[in-house]
């Protein structure tokens, strides 16, 4: 029989970002026992790395502001296949998460008179996001840990969980080892909050840190649950291309918000050259109205510089393609022009993106205040994910809900900058919400030992493998998918590609089942990495054969065989992915119901 530590709790919370922090706060406030399972130690979950802000009407800045702008943006943001109850829901519910952040201790930037200051933001209409100079995550985090530790949540740092159980179609745990020493835990709850962020590390140049590998995506899908919209994944236009072992890390869109602009080799600022049909009344004619917009002026159109992130990074890719591009591989990001504008503009840049200037100055030896940056896109967001009910975010598995970027439906085909902190506030408390009313509302649940021995066997077989090629190292394969990623399921795809990397995948999966982990369970980063290949395999699998039955360019999802943005005599759709009877990974369409009569209206007055 496995040997494991059991624990037993009403709701268990897997992930300690701002989504599980704040459904592991409202779980235990309506009274159940809760459990806080994160892979990392508490403190260094991926929320810290969001810099630019918190996406919330509050109006502060521009009075216009109201959660209809914020809503109609949201959608048109994402070319209107988001789940539209789910963005009603945040738009009207960001505000008061963010007040309530702030009546718990957060120390947000302040306007002259004292209320939360507000930040332009690409592909937001006013003003928006509330902030902490660029270190907006990491007061996040510090707040509801600060908050949390009080609400008697019982955590499990280091630990990672491998698969769920169920009872009789209900979720009933979750299984999985402490990293440090190998030990296996079995965690017995009544419902369960996926909050376990995304699948970055499937590519090679990503913003995400070691443990976005796509964790709950995996856990959900093999128990039961559907994954959507796979296909739309958010490469960030300004990640860092120089020096080569920084590349990819993220240059928050705050410089560009700031009044940062983008120029190629000629010194040109290119972004002037496309500007969509869909956002040409609302985007700047010319650099001076642009820096108006910057500085506040109503009046003034803002810059192309702050156009949806999609659409960005497509543009410096073809400066790049076209031959104007950086001399690393990127184009020039530059905040350091405002001092034409501004007095004192290095002590502003310094005090608005402290974080920016440290990560430039000590990782490249460039001073932003004086110089340009060189950036480029990079692996940032997955917008699909686990599909959910979307009041209660509960998944089509009972008991099972998921939260943040893991949880799929409010950002469509792209996501505006700043709305993944308030997705994460608004939908983590839904999620704890619900999840303690469900447990309130149904019995105990019963673990099977035998599914319980299959999963301790399954993630044994590294470790008691004794036959193997050079071939068989978890690395060697990790690298390889994550280069093949890049290459044919990046920014520009094609149906010979995807084909291409669907067969990669699949010769990468047999490999990775046969993977050798040597040595034994204690501190052995060779054995994690296999077991991560699991679901870094399975992410891959679903983005590409999403990104293959989409046959148009939406989005944060970009075919080079169909430039066109719907498919003829198609209705807008969802791609789900399904675990079928046999164990295949299935694909389907679904289409969108129609928006409610009084949100059409909505987005047909702002949007």
């Amino acid at each position: 029989m496995a040997q494991y530590e059991k624990h037993e709790y009403d709701v268990l919370v897997i992930g300690a970002g701002g989504a599980g922090l704040r459904a592991a706060i409202e779980a235990s406030a309506e009274g159940v026992s809760v459990g806080l399972v994160c892979k990392s130690l508490l403190g260094k979950a991926h929320t810290v790395m969001a810099e630019g802000g918190i996406a919330a009407a509050l109006a502060n800045v521009d009075e216009r502001d109201g959660w209809k702008v914020h809503f109609a943006d949201t959608m048109r943001g994402g070319q209107y296949l988001n789940n539209w109850r789910m963005a009603e829901l945040h738009a009207k519910e960001a505000p008061d998460r963010v007040r309530e952040l702030e009546a718990w201790g957060a120390l947000f930037d302040r306007t002259v008179d004292g209320r939360i200051l507000q930040r332009n933001f690409g592909g937001h209409q006013f003003p928006r996001l509330a902030h902490v100079g660029d270190r907006t995550g990491l007061e996040m985090i510090r707040t509801l840990q600060d908050h949390g530790i009080h609400q008697g949540v019982d955590v499990h740092m280091e630990c990672t969980v491998v698969a769920l159980t169920k009872d009789e179609g209900r979720v009933s745990g979750a299984f999985g080892y402490e990293r440090e020493k190998g030990r296996f835990k079995m965690f017995s709850a009544k419902a369960i909050v996926l909050a376990t962020g995304g699948v970055g590390r499937a590519f090679k140049i990503t913003s995400n840190s070691w443990e976005y590998t796509g964790d709950g995506h995996v856990l959900a899908y093999h128990a039961g649950a559907d994954l959507i919209d796979m296909e739309f994944v958010q490469f960030h236009p300004t990640g860092m291309v120089w020096p080569s072992s920084v590349r990819g890390i993220l240059v928050t869109e705050g410089v560009r918000g700031e009044g940062g602009i983008l120029t190629n080799s000629e010194g040109r600022r290119f972004m002037f050259d496309d500007i969509p049909e869909l956002y040409r009344s609302q985007t700047a004619d010319n650099e001076e109205e642009g820096w108006r917009y910057t500085q506040g002026d109503r009046n003034a159109r803002r810059p192309p510089e702050l156009l949806t992130r999609d659409h960005v990074a497509r543009c410096i890719v073809r400066e790049v393609q076209e031959g104007r591009g950086s001399p690393h591989g990127g184009v020039f990001l530059d905040i350091a022009w405002i001092q034409e504008k501004m007095a004192n503009s290095a002590a502003h840049i310094r005090r608005k993106l402290p974080s920016m200037y440290h990560q430039f100055k000590e990782l490249a030896g460039i001073d932003i205040t004086a110089e340009p940056m060189e950036v480029g896109p990079t692996t940032h967001y997955a917008m699909g994910g686990v599909r959910v009910d979307p009041d209660s975010q509960m998944t089509c598995v009972p008991g099972l809900f998921a939260a943040g970027e893991c949880g799929a439906g409010l950002h469509g085909a792209n996501r505006l900058g700043g709305n993944s902190l308030s997705d994460l506030l608004v939908f983590g408390k839904r999620a704890g919400e619900y999840a303690a009313r469900f447990v309130k509302e149904n019995g105990a649940v019963v673990l099977d030992e035998g599914q319980i021995e299959a999963i301790s066997n399954w993630a044994l077989k590294p470790l008691e493998s004794q036959t193997g090629d050079s071939n068989d190292n978890p690395y060697q394969i990790q690298y390889g998918l994550q280069e093949m990623m890049q290459e044919l399921v990046g920014i520009a795809r094609s149906e010979e590609g995807l084909n291409d990397a669907l067969s990669n995948i699949a010769n990468l999966r047999h490999r990775s089942e046969n993977v050798i982990a040597i040595g034994n369970r204690e501190y052995n980063a060779g054995w994690h990495t296999a077991l991560d290949l699991h679901n870094l395999m399975t992410c891959a699998e679903a983005i590409a054969l999403a990104a293959l039955e989409r046959k148009a360019s939406i989005g944060a999802h970009s075919r080079d065989d169909y430039p066109d943005k719907e498919e003829p005599n198609t209705k807008k759709y969802n791609t789900i992915v399904r675990k079928g009877a046999d164990g295949e990974m299935q694909i389907l369409r679904e289409e969108i119901p129609e928006v409610r009569t009084d949100l059409q209206e909505i987005i047909e007055e702002i949007g």
